[in-house]
């Protein structure tokens, strides 16, 4: 329990935390993306950093944004996307996590997210992390009450290189436990294309670490994450590549 009120964080003139793209869509499929956004709420400043440093895979996910609302449009699919940048809060972490407003991300200081008191952090929960949780969970609830079966599918993609380490893989297909059909066909379909290298949780494992997939489809609804690599969505074309290509794999 906090002592004192705590301050909103988002003004007049912020964006909405949430966007829902293609809000009647018919698909059975459920787009999120927990990273698409990089804006700063203005009571924040620049969090101290550089745009350049907002601009890099730290500040938000890259191309992620654009292949959400392709997808939503080819698949006429609802896609809930994040607008705030991950460094402001993570929605892909538990909010009580320390990590979910880093200090530091990939060796670059955040000096706004240092010495954060516990109102601070529940002012950027309640105004950001909170809403977009409960947009998701509100969507499946209408659709769960309709008795319409949806499918999560959850849309990040990762940089080229992590620590002086390249990445082979054009994408990745994240999962742990749960309901697993919906992964296990878009591995397949994915691996089936011999010009692709395919990661089976890689570049990153799906694990406790992971917030927003377990929240919303653990133990039965069926769920994919994708990570699609950040140089292949550099630009329009490879977005609209790369949303031809998952269209296809999903909408089968």
């Amino acid at each position: 329990m906090l002592d004192t009120p705590v301050e909103p964080l988002l003004g007049l003139n912020d964006p909405d935390p949430v966007q829902i793209v293609n809000p009647g869509g018919r698909s059975d499929l459920l787009l999120i993306g927990d990273h698409a956004g990089k804006v700063v709420p203005a009571a924040l400043g620049s969090l101290g950093i550089g745009s350049g440093d907002l601009d890099r895979h730290i500040g938000w996910d890259i191309g992620i944004a654009g292949l959400g609302e392709a997808l939503a449009a080819m698949l006429d699919a609802v896609f809930i996307r994040q607008t705030y940048s991950r460094l402001v809060i993570d929605c892909n972490r538990d909010p009580d996590r320390a990590d979910a407003i880093p200090a530091v991300s990939d060796g670059t200081p955040i000096p706004a997210n240092e010495g954060l008191t516990d109102a601070d952090r529940a002012a950027r929960r309640a105004a950001i992390h909170a809403p977009y949780q409960a947009a998701i969970a509100a969507e499946l609830a209408r659709r769960d009450a309709g008795g319409r079966r949806t499918q999560l599918v959850s849309l990040h993609s990762f940089t080229p290189v992590m620590a002086g380490v390249a990445r082979p893989w054009q994408v990745g297909v994240l999962h742990d436990r749960g309901e697993l059909s919906l992964t296990h066909r878009t591995l397949a379909r994915l691996r089936a294309e011999p010009a692709l290298t395919v990661g089976d949780n890689e570049p990153y494992r799906m694990d406790g670490i992971d917030h927003t997939v377990p929240r919303h489809a653990y133990p039965d609804r069926p769920y994919v994450e994708l990570e699609v690599r950040q140089d292949l969505l550099a630009d329009a074309a490879g977005v609209a590549a790369w949303a031809r290509r998952l269209a296809t794999v999903l909408g089968e």
